[in-house]
């Protein structure tokens, strides 16, 4: 099953993007009768990466499209049938199938913490369960390039991000992690889908092979200066670097937009290039490094004469965190097995697992933001409420509705969510932004404990 989303471009749905275990428990869910009760879902993550300050949530808008499409068309439900994991009231049920509860998230780019319940999903049973992959492939993905991605930003203390890591991992995960990246405050991106879905910024000029078809360097210069102009970015370490340097000014100019090193010492090369650009006149061509570089060394490079970076292994890799380790659990659910939630008479209960080293809070929660009189982040305040408590003076509230009755609520332009990232960061105190190994910037408090 797919649907044509009016440009030309047919989407497929997503139903079929989910575990099989989802299925067999919305099988004997029916069976058994509970799969219209009431329950709340909770994503979360026990803790953060190791020696991570904060994690960045990211994913929430291609979750809430993922959401729309999620249907079960006639091939799929053949599929399912042929390949006997559902039963005919099962099939019936997909057949029909629209998630018709609620969800609440944090804002996307928002910062989060160990038990922070970045995403609630209230609804019956079986129409909620079959989203956990779903929610967990795409939050998973997108908040651990974020969360990478901002600790690479803060490194390079305002010099420009490239993100250029397309080659390095899955094509559609390449344009997820182009639009996570560009959330997290990265420039611009090498992918070109990435522009096209989500309006990032694109750029991107010339690899060695370009060099190297040529005869020689000075005649690819040559071609790529009379193709896009003296604003062009030209590659300098295909042979020589000094000898690359001279032939692009002498045929640029000293107005040359930038030169690219990809190798070597890139500490030493920048200052070499620094000094022999000043010395030709081009005192305001810029320096762009590339290859392997992650937030440790864009950090090393922060007083060398550089103006920008280009990042790819590393971030689409999570920096060494590829996940952001969500989870997504039953927290609360109700009593009666009709799910109704409109008239209120069935409270909801608290559930929670007690498996060792694996173990959850029971109760439908609100999160707040606790700042002080400065308006810096002192706490991430977890209270367990059926409806949303006060925030207080200085509580700033984290949960937003994203889909009411089934309709989605809660899209938002991508910049709002670069915006409010830079805002969070900001909010956060200054030990946050420190990349030497930590414990999470602020303390997670639930009130009340559950435990």
């Amino acid at each position: 099953m797919s649907t044509d989303r009016g440009d030309g471009d047919v989407v497929p749905s997503t139903g079929l993007l989910t575990d099989h275990y989802e299925l067999t428990m919305v099988r004997a869910a029916l069976r058994s009768g509970v799969a219209h009760r009431r329950a709340v879902f909770e994503v979360f993550a026990r803790q953060l990466p190791s020696g991570r300050r904060y994690g960045v949530v990211a994913g929430t808008g291609r979750l809430l499209d993922a959401l729309e499409r999620f249907r079960f068309g006639a091939a799929d439900l053949e599929f399912l049938d042929q390949a006997g994991i559902v039963d005919d009231p099962t099939l019936e049920f997909l057949q029909a199938y629209r998630f018709g509860g609620s969800i609440w998230g944090y804002a996307e780019g928002d910062c989060y913490f160990p038990g922070s319940p970045i995403l609630v999903v209230d609804g019956t049973f079986a129409e909620a369960v079959v989203l956990e992959t779903l929610a967990l492939s795409v939050l998973n993905h997108d908040s651990a390039i974020a969360s990478a991605a901002s600790r690479m930003v803060t490194a390079a203390g305002g010099r420009p991000l490239i993100e250029m890591g397309s080659r390095r991992t899955h094509e559609r995960a390449a344009v997820a992690a182009a639009r996570a990246a560009y959330i997290a405050g990265f420039t611009t991106t090498s992918n070109l889908r990435a522009g096209y879905e989500y309006g990032v910024p694109t750029s991107g000029t010339s690899a060695h092979a370009f060099t190297l078809i040529h005869d020689d360097e000075r005649r690819a210069f040559a071609a790529q200066l009379d193709a896009l102009g003296t604003d062009t970015t030209l590659l300098a370490d295909t042979y020589d670097v000094p000898a690359a340097i001279g032939a692009a000014i002498d045929l640029a100019g000293p107005g040359l937009g930038a030169v690219r090193i990809d190798s070597g010492d890139l500490a030493a090369v920048a200052n070499e290039v620094r000094a022999q650009l000043d010395g030709l006149g081009a005192t305001k061509t810029r320096i762009i490094l590339t290859g392997d570089l992650d937030e440790y060394s864009i950090a090393a490079l922060a007083g060398d004469p550089v103006d920008g970076y280009g990042v790819g292994t590393s971030l689409v890799t999570g920096s060494g965190a590829p996940t952001a380790a969500l989870v997504y659990k039953l927290v609360a659910r109700g009593s009666a097995d009709d799910g109704d939630r409109a008239d209120g008479t069935d409270p909801l209960l608290p559930v929670a697992k007690r498996s060792v080293g694996k173990p959850s809070r029971g109760g439908r929660k609100w999160a707040v933001r606790q700042l002080d009189a400065a308006g810096t982040a002192v706490t991430e305040l977890i209270r367990v409420a059926e409806a949303e408590p006060p925030g207080g003076e200085r509580g700033r509230p984290l949960l937003r509705l994203l889909v009411r009755d089934g309709e989605i609520v809660g899209r938002e332009p991508l910049a709002a969510a670069r915006e409010r990232h830079r805002a969070a960061v900001a909010e956060l105190p200054g030990y946050a932004r420190q990349l030497s190994r930590g414990y999470p910037a602020i303390p997670t408090v639930f009130e009340p404990d559950t435990d």
